[in-house]
């Protein structure tokens, strides 16, 4: 006989398969207890009993295994685990006896939970279902639910009575245990089936689904086979399946999806629409996507949106734009995200109508405090060089952050007008935002782009002062500055800070690194750092090989390149022109023909960057005569020239005097629109000083519209060659007013044309005021001319003080001009000490050449 149950008031409303799970019951069990406890839940869940109804209906029932199960289930849902106890002591089956085992360890927890109470009734809060489903399904290491057959008996009842669950929260607890358990299949359905119409929630599970290794395929599958058996979907899910096609690349299935959505004629839905033009778009044709887009008779914004969208990705820049225009003829507005799109596609296409369109955009619908917006459009105006138009965006903005300060400054910087960047810079400070690294970063690559490389150090210092660390991008900027000036220490220094900040790693910087040890003539230390890069690109690789090149290192040259393509790198046209380059510059212009004629059995055609190369190189070695010879046969070879090729000739025109041959190349350059180039203009001055055509010099430079320090010098220097002193100091004045910064090379210039003009006064004037008013420190060849100078004149006594008083130690050209001098005056006493010095510099000379 089965024990009296002791009487109490309760109530049953917990699903039996949660209380099975609890139990950490193995698959076995729930298999056989399964049917059970859905016909027993079926008794006790809907009905609200009390302890008397509970006690007659175990007085009647027998001690089967069936009935005790969906009675032991009601009674645990009750928190009487003593009264389960009571009654298991009556079974003997060994499955019994774990239900009891289990139910004994689970009762102590229940002294220490007690159940939530009302506070008005002081009576027990009944547990909600759906509560206590997901703290089964919780993932937060105490997790009742050890099998997947067990996560599944909870999902069906859950089915079968929905009305008791939260369907939002619960859906979203069955995908993850499914995920953790790896049943994407069945993840997958309660995502068609369980998961509220939400994209949100789509995107989240789409995101988990896959960080879970899970592929959208199977996502694809399950709703093939929902489908197939007469699941009816809304318009919603065959949008989110659509995407999944086109992610997946299921090309099939959304043609199917496509007709399905015909027949029940949800193809006229704007968001089915915008799928189905995303699907075809990628996956098909973009003819097809514009035939969704047409059939559509009033498109409304998202169709017009996907529409430009689907163009400007598939570089169709043109057909994009337009559409552009003809959806603001259609009075409708565009979405934030297209109207960055086509300011890129803008920038790509180089015409301003983009840009412009864009601008008249904005100010129609109001979007002047956009930021998304504006400042991507201050930053195409830009790129199509029109800054002002970029500073009336800017001015008329109503909202200003620090990414529109930067966009400007990065502009300014970028095209050289680098007092209108500072001028921002002060700006935003006087407004209370601070500068960012980027806008440090714009400062320091403007000024490296136009060539103040010491202003890149200084910029450096002040961004270090005002507590700025320099990053990646700042680095290789910085490395490419110390690169141009040759500043190999402090190149090494910056090497330390790039190593104690991990910004070796970074391939810009390691290249950068490279090319600075390359260019300061360290090839060790650049091989080096080039040996430790873990990503070598194929720039560094350049780099390297123009390196050894360029130092007559051939055979390391060649070996690099072998181990080049040992490591599966190819290469390219740069790799090729820098071996010319190197080649041409040593004097084996042949050698370097060869390579260049190579080229094209590697299935790369040699361009006007490879010509150049070896016309300069053959130049920079005297070879010029080879440099006139390639540039006939490189326009044979039906290259055309640029303006870097005209200078290179001009320039070996110039090393040969060959005045003819200079204004056959200046004729060609005018013919060809090469003459507005100011390189060019710089040649042709230099070339017509050097071949006695100073009067041309002359014109050519009077007609350079944006004269560099270059074409200054050049045309100080030819008036020089000439003993044109008074013309040279008038050009010196004009460069001055310029606003031009004179160098070491300009003053080198307007020393020899006093010297040569026997300025005295002049001379001693402009060599006194070198550091006091210009801080450029005086060179060897400056106190050079300055010996000349006086030893012509006659005052070698003046000379030889200066000599005796020089910071620097004289050399050959020092003691040869005074030689020179005293063989003028007849100086025999002087004469001697300087042949004396000349005799022991060149007996060292000798010695040096002997040791090499």
């Amino acid at each position: 006989m089965a024990a009296e149950l002791p009487h109490f008031e309760v109530d049953v409303e917990l699903d039996a398969k949660i209380v099975v799970s609890a139990f950490h019951l193995e698959p076995l069990v729930i298999d056989e207890f399964g049917c059970i406890i859905g016909d027993c839940q079926d008794i006790f869940y809907p009905v609200r009993f009390s302890g008397e109804v509970f006690g007659s209906i175990y007085g009647k029932i027998t001690l089967s295994t069936e009935n005790l199960v969906g009675l032991l289930t009601s009674l645990y849902s009750c928190q009487r685990i003593p009264a389960c106890i009571s009654i298991l002591d009556n079974l003997q089956s060994h499955t019994c006896q774990r239900f009891k085992t289990s139910m004994e360890k689970l009762a102590p927890l229940h002294h220490f939970h007690p159940p939530l109470q009302n506070p008005l009734t002081h009576k027990p809060i009944k547990p909600s279902p759906s509560k206590i489903f997901l703290d089964s399904l919780s993932s937060d290491g105490h997790n009742v639910t050890t099998s997947l057959t067990s996560v599944k008996m909870m999902h069906t009842q859950m089915i079968k009575l929905p009305q008791m669950w939260n369907p939002d929260a619960a859906a979203k607890k069955l995908i993850s245990t499914y995920l953790k358990f790896g049943d994407f299949q069945s993840a997958a359905m309660v995502f068609y089936v369980g998961l509220p119409r939400n994209y949100l929630i789509w995107n989240s599970f789409v995101e988990e689904f896959k960080s879970s290794a899970g592929s959208l395929h199977i996502v694809l599958e399950v709703f093939k086979e929902l489908h197939g058996k007469g699941v009816v979907f809304d318009s919603e899910v065959y949008s989110v399946v659509l995407k999944f096609c086109t992610r997946e690349m299921d090309l099939w299935l959304g043609m199917e999806i496509h007709g399905c959505l015909i027949k029940r004629g949800f193809d006229l839905d704007v968001y089915i629409r915008s799928a189905m033009m995303n699907f075809y778009g990628r996956c098909w044709r973009l003819e097809k996507a514009h035939q969704v887009f047409h059939e559509m008779p009033n498109p409304e914004s998202l169709l017009w949106n996907q529409a430009i969208i689907l163009n400007l990705q598939s570089e169709e820049l043109q057909i994009g734009v337009e559409l552009f225009r003809k959806m603001q003829l259609s009075f409708l507005k565009a979405e934030t995200a297209t109207i960055v799109k086509v300011l890129q596609a803008g920038g790509k296409m180089g015409p301003l109508n983009a840009v412009k369109q864009i601008h008249g955009y904005v100010f129609r619908f109001g979007l002047e405090s956009d930021l998304s917006v504006c400042n991507p459009l201050i930053s195409m105006c830009f790129k199509n060089g029109k800054h002002e138009l970029a500073r009336r965006v800017f001015d008329s903005m109503d909202n200003r952050n620090t990414s529109s300060y930067n966009s400007m400054i990065s502009g300014y910087a970028a095209l050289g007008f680098l007092n209108d960047a500072w001028n921002l810079f002060y700006e935003l400070k006087s407004y209370d935002m601070k500068p960012d690294i980027v806008t440090w970063n714009c400062l320091l690559s403007g000024h490296f782009l136009h060539g103040y490389r010491e202003e890149v150090l200084d910029i450096l210092q002040r961004m270090q002062g005002e507590g700025f660390k320099p990053n990646q991008i700042s680095m290789t900027s910085i490395l490419q500055a110390i690169s141009e000036l040759g500043f190999l220490n402090l190149g090494k220094e910056a090497h330390g800070y790039v190593l104690r900040n991990g910004f070796d790693c970074d391939v810009y910087v390691g290249t950068s690194l490279v090319d600075m040890y390359v260019k300061n003539h360290s090839l060790t230390s650049a091989y080096a750092v080039f040996n430790n890069m873990k990503n070598k690109k194929i720039f560094a690789w350049n780099s390297m090989v123009s390196g050894y090149c360029f130092n007559g290192m051939f055979e390391d040259a060649l070996k690099l390149l072998n181990q080049m393509e040992n490591e599966g790198i190819k290469p390219d046209l740069v790799t090729r022109t820098g071996l010319i380059s190197g080649y041409a510059r040593r004097g084996y212009g042949k050698e370097a023909m060869i390579i260049l004629q190579g080229t094209n059995r590697l299935g790369l055609t040699p361009n006007v960057v490879s010509w150049t190369a070896l016309i300069s190189g053959c130049s920079q070695a005297g070879n010029c005569i080879d440099s006139l010879k390639f540039f006939v046969q490189m326009q044979q070879e039906g290259v055309t020239p640029n303006s870097a090729t005209i200078a290179c000739l001009l320039r070996a025109c110039a090393g040969l005097s060959l005045l003819q041959k200079g204004k056959e190349i200046h004729c060609f350059s005018i013919r060809n629109g090469f003459i507005e180039d100011v390189f060019v203009g710089t040649a042709l001055i230099d070339m017509y000083s050097k071949s006695g055509g100073l009067k041309n010099a002359n014109n050519v430079f009077r007609k350079i519209q944006n004269k560099t320090l270059a074409s200054w010098n050049c045309m100080i220097m030819g008036f020089a060659i000439f003993g044109h002193g008074k013309e040279a100091i008038s050009v010196f004045d004009e460069m001055q007013k310029a606003g031009v910064s004179p160098d070491a090379i300009t003053f080198t210039a307007l020393l020899s044309a006093c010297k040569n003009s026997g300025l005295i006064n002049e001379g001693w004037k402009y060599f006194g005021c070198m550091i006091t008013d210009y801080g450029v420190n005086q060179q060897l060849e400056h106190y050079c001319c300055m010996v000349d100078l006086l030893g012509r004149a006659g005052y070698l006594d003046e000379a030889w003080d200066l000599i005796h008083s020089m910071p620097l130690k004289p050399d050959t050209t020092i003691w040869g001009a005074l030689l020179g001098s005293c063989q003028i005056h007849k100086n025999l006493k002087f004469a001697e000490s300087a042949a004396k010095n000349l005799s022991s510099s060149w007996d060292q000379l000798t010695l040096l050449i002997t040791s090499y």
